[in-house]
């Protein structure tokens, strides 16, 4: 039985769904969305893992229908520490999707007595020259600045209010996304109903303005190669190898950053690291199952 919950993480509430699950020998999982994302959009894939574990989903604050708070990798990781006492998630193992999958690689660190966790493309954005080897350093400036330009616009769009008349056509255009993508319609439709917020007889999309700035420059300014380097609970980290269509214009530099989060993950001999093949930064809808068995397989030790 899914049951809906609001948890109480210090002042800010946070919307979980249990998706319940076989509880057997094998850790429950708390799934993590990525930004602009909630719990809705993990539903596909908590579905395939429900037949193994026990798996909860939640909405990171400022998102879906959490609460509203500064955005801090400790506040962020301590309403999942609250998520996983009210509960009572026993050592969970945690899997991320984006900015999810960074914040599982920050649990993994600080929890040695984590089952495993999982980055799903869980990887700060690329920043600097030397994120992306392989390419002429003055092209890689460029090409960095022509990304952060497009970045600049999605931060600025943040937030907006949208005329009452927009709302059809939006709902529309995301069951149209969802069919390209092979996405089920139903949870893509909730994904994106759960990020509007009804306030004063205005409408308007989480994350708002405000978070987002916060988030982007918190994802800016990780480094996670010293947070690999210190974890010593079992983790892997799931690589696409292709771009998304919005990407496709970038794509020297998508493919260099590629290269160099392969390169970062082979130089640590601890961390398990997968190219998942024909797999964008959407992998989370476009191959569910495929993702399923690669996290049951690695939290029940049989991966290679």
């Amino acid at each position: 039985m899914i049951n809906d919950r609001l948890i109480d993480a210090g002042g800010v509430q946070i919307a979980t769904r249990d998706f319940g699950g076989d509880f057997g020998d094998e850790p429950p999982l708390l799934l993590l969305h990525g930004a602009g994302a909630n719990l809705a959009h993990m539903t596909t894939l908590a579905r395939a893992l429900r037949p193994r574990h026990r798996v909860v989903t939640m909405d990171l604050r400022g998102h879906g229908r959490s609460g509203d708070g500064p955005w801090t990798w400790d506040a962020a990781l301590g309403d999942l520490a609250a998520v996983c006492v009210q509960l009572e998630l026993e050592r969970p193992a945690v899997v991320g999707h984006s900015l999810g999958g960074m914040l599982a690689a920050l649990w993994g660190q600080r929890h040695p007595e984590s089952p495993g966790v999982i980055s799903l493309d869980g990887n700060p954005p690329p920043t600097r020259p030397e994120h992306l080897p392989g390419l002429d350093p003055e092209k890689a400036a460029t090409e960095l600045a022509r990304l952060h330009a497009v970045f600049d616009g999605v931060q600025a769009a943040a937030g907006q209010v949208i005329p009452a008349d927009q709302l059809p056509d939006l709902v529309e255009q995301q069951q149209m996304a969802a069919r390209d993508m092979g996405a089920n319609e139903k949870v893509w439709v909730e994904g994106f109903r759960r990020n509007l917020v009804h306030l004063g007889g205005e409408t308007s999309i989480r994350p708002s303005a405000t978070l987002t700035a916060e988030l982007r420059t918190a994802m800016n300014e990780l480094d996670l190669t010293p947070v690999y380097a210190a974890t010593t609970c079992p983790e892997l980290v799931v690589l696409p190898t292709r771009d998304l269509p919005q990407q496709e214009p970038f794509a020297d530099l998508y493919a260099a950053h590629r290269r160099f989060l392969v390169e970062q993950a082979a130089a640590i001999p601890h961390l398990r690291h997968l190219s998942l093949a024909d797999a964008s930064h959407a992998m989370v809808i476009e191959q569910p199952a495929v993702l399923a068995t690669v996290i049951t397989d690695f939290l029940g030790g049989r991966s290679q």
